[in-house]
């Protein structure tokens, strides 16, 4: 009866308590009568404000590729210093809807923060997103909570914004061809970011749903093709599909040409096969692709640098005829972006 009394408690205070104040909770229940809700309620420490809370839709009025680009390089270049707290991430799989939860922590400057992301690509069959997410912000200094955050259009942005990065960097100025192998939520953002960094005069699109491929290149004006010809003669080719085999053949590559592998993730799965991993591997973390990247792994492909360390000056460029920077993607990146936002409203 107590219990239950105490659990009632607790419903209708919900709104008041938070789990940073479990130990006050504890000792209150101790030291009075359960049945005395009004005890409880004048000994709990009340917080000064809640936990905000920002869905995509705010997240989106003040999160913009343009500040995105450059946040994304700073943060690749201090991870790449040792200046984050990075863990490689965990990943839950959830076999029984072919499913996986993934759990990216990192401690960056006055922020820390986890990003919470399941992988659901069963879900594009129903209409919703197959990637869905929750980043929670917390201060460095003192552990105090500063927001939660859907997580969803950060990770489809600081994505592409981390490909504009490298493409800018590692493309010749002049690229004016782009193919993309894919034809979801990634291909647009990519076309959006990469569009930012180079002027493509002409975008090849592909994707193993020759509907998709030509929905994406009618509304963004470019060409529904084969694999092999959106990909011949390109000056940047980026792959973002969910196959687990190459639909990137290194006998179409043209000299020259950068390529942004995005897709696959995971030991045994890759987009590109072992003649396209011939060039200089450029990676955005040296021991989470040793782990994740079927692309490296598979190909026994040697690491040249991080990308970080190319930003900073740290090594060269490479002088090969391809180059491939494989992304996985990394919680300091999403801590980056989600500071954005954060700045953002809170100046709003």
């Amino acid at each position: 009866m107590r219990l239950n009394r105490l659990l009632q408690a607790n419903d209708r205070f919900r709104g008041r308590i938070f789990s940073t104040h479990a130990a006050n909770l504890l000792r209150v229940v101790r030291r009075v009568n359960l049945e005395d809700r009004a005890a409880i309620m004048n000994q709990l420490p009340h917080s000064q404000t809640a936990v905000p809370f920002f869905d995509e839709a705010e997240v989106q009025r003040v999160l913009h590729l343009e500040a995105l680009i450059p946040a994304m390089e700073r943060a690749l270049i201090d991870f790449s210093a040792g200046r984050v707290l990075h863990p490689v991430r965990s990943v839950i799989s959830v076999s029984q809807y072919s499913a996986f939860m993934g759990l990216m922590p990192a401690v960056y400057g006055d922020i820390m923060g986890t990003k919470l992301v399941n992988l659901y690509p069963n879900n594009a069959t129903r209409g919703l997103p197959t990637h869905l997410a929750i980043i929670v912000l917390f201060r460095s200094e003192t552990g105090e909570p500063l927001a939660v955050m859907d997580g969803r259009l950060i990770t489809e942005l600081r994505t592409a914004a981390v490909s504009a990065v490298a493409t800018r960097l590692l493309s010749a100025p002049n690229a004016c061809k782009l193919a993309i192998l894919g034809s979801g939520v990634q291909a647009r953002a990519h076309v959006r970011a990469l569009g930012l960094v180079r002027r493509f005069e002409e975008i090849r699109i592909w994707s193993r749903s020759p509907q998709h491929a030509k929905l994406l290149a009618d509304e963004i004006g470019g060409i529904a093709t084969s694999a092999e010809e959106a990909v011949r003669d390109a000056d940047v080719v980026v792959t973002v599909t969910n196959s687990p085999e190459p639909v990137l053949r290194g006998k179409w590559l043209k000299p020259g040409v950068s390529v942004n592998a995005v897709g696959a993730v995971g030991p045994t799965h890759r987009e590109l096969d072992d003649d396209a991993m011939r060039g200089a591997l450029i990676v955005d973390s040296r021991e989470a692709v040793l782990l994740e990247s079927g692309d490296a792994l598979l190909a026994g492909a040697n690491i040249y640098a991080e990308l970080g360390e190319l930003l900073a000056g740290a090594k060269p460029k490479p002088e090969t005829e391809i180059t491939v920077f494989k992304s996985l993607g990394l919680a300091v990146e999403d801590l980056a972006a989600a500071k954005l936002v954060l700045d953002a409203l809170q100046k709003n």
